[in-house]
Parts: C-alpha cells; sequence; structure tokens
C-alpha cells in the first residue's frame, strides 16, 4: 500500500509542475488607461503572443522601441484593426507607440520569455535521396 501511495502522490506533484511550467504567459499587457486613449482597443490574443488593436480612428502607424532604445517594430498599419506579432521580440520592455491622428497612444509589453527557437535550427539536416525504378 505505501508505494501505491508514493506513486500516486509523485504523479499528482509531476502534473501540478508540468502544469504551472507549462502554462507560463508570454507577454504582459500595461494598458493606458487614459481617457483620451479610450478610442483605441489594444489588447492580447489568448495565448499573448499576438497585440490586436481596434480604434474608432484609423491608425496610421505602430512602433515599438526596445530597453536600448532601438525600434524592433515599425508599421504603417492604414487601418481600423491591425494585429502586431510579439513572436519576434526580445526579451523585456517594451513601449508601443501608435499612432491615430492627432493622438499618440503609448502603452507598454512586457516580453516574458525568449524567442521560440525556429524549426530545424540547424541541429537536423534533411537529404533527398533518388531512388531508381528498374
Amino acid at each position: 500500500m505505501g508505494k501505491y501511495r508514493r506513486f500516486v502522490i509523485a504523479s499528482f506533484i509531476g502534473l501540478a509542475a508540468q502544469k504551472n511550467y507549462g502554462q507560463k504567459d508570454f507577454a504582459l499587457l500595461e494598458k493606458n488607461n487614459n481617457y483620451k486613449a479610450n478610442g483605441l482597443y489594444h489588447e492580447l490574443n489568448k495565448t499573448k503572443d499576438t497585440l490586436i488593436l481596434k480604434g474608432d480612428k484609423k491608425i496610421t502607424y505602430v512602433y515599438s522601441i526596445n530597453k536600448e532604445y532601438k525600434r524592433e517594430i515599425d508599421t504603417y498599419a492604414g487601418t481600423n484593426e491591425f494585429k502586431v506579432s510579439l513572436k519576434h521580440l526580445s526579451k523585456g520592455k517594451h513601449m508601443f507607440v501608435v499612432d491615430q491622428s492627432p493622438l499618440k497612444i503609448i502603452f507598454v509589453i512586457k516580453i516574458l520569455q525568449d524567442r521560440p527557437k525556429p524549426i530545424g535550427d540547424g541541429d537536423i539536416k534533411i537529404t533527398a535521396i533518388e531512388s531508381k525504378k528498374d
């Protein structure tokens, strides 16, 4: 009976740890709560790897500045709805600026995890073999 009890406890601890470590957020959004920024809906999607922007006015320009004062995102939107992928951003704090003429709405996104490694990052080599049919 003692082995069974240890097995159940170890299984429970293993599953709980897997759930805690597997569900870490990719990014955190610090929203702009200014009443003038009410015209811009800015949220993260469910997986927290994409920023969703929706505005009552046209979103003309979106850029982000990282902790080293470099622009990692610098794009022209020109629409009322715009999605920005956060997967290629470096880990750390990023200040986003959304231009909705005449306003510039500023908010912060913190990237909590490193960039995901691309599949096939040089560790696997694929070779094509031609087979001859007689």
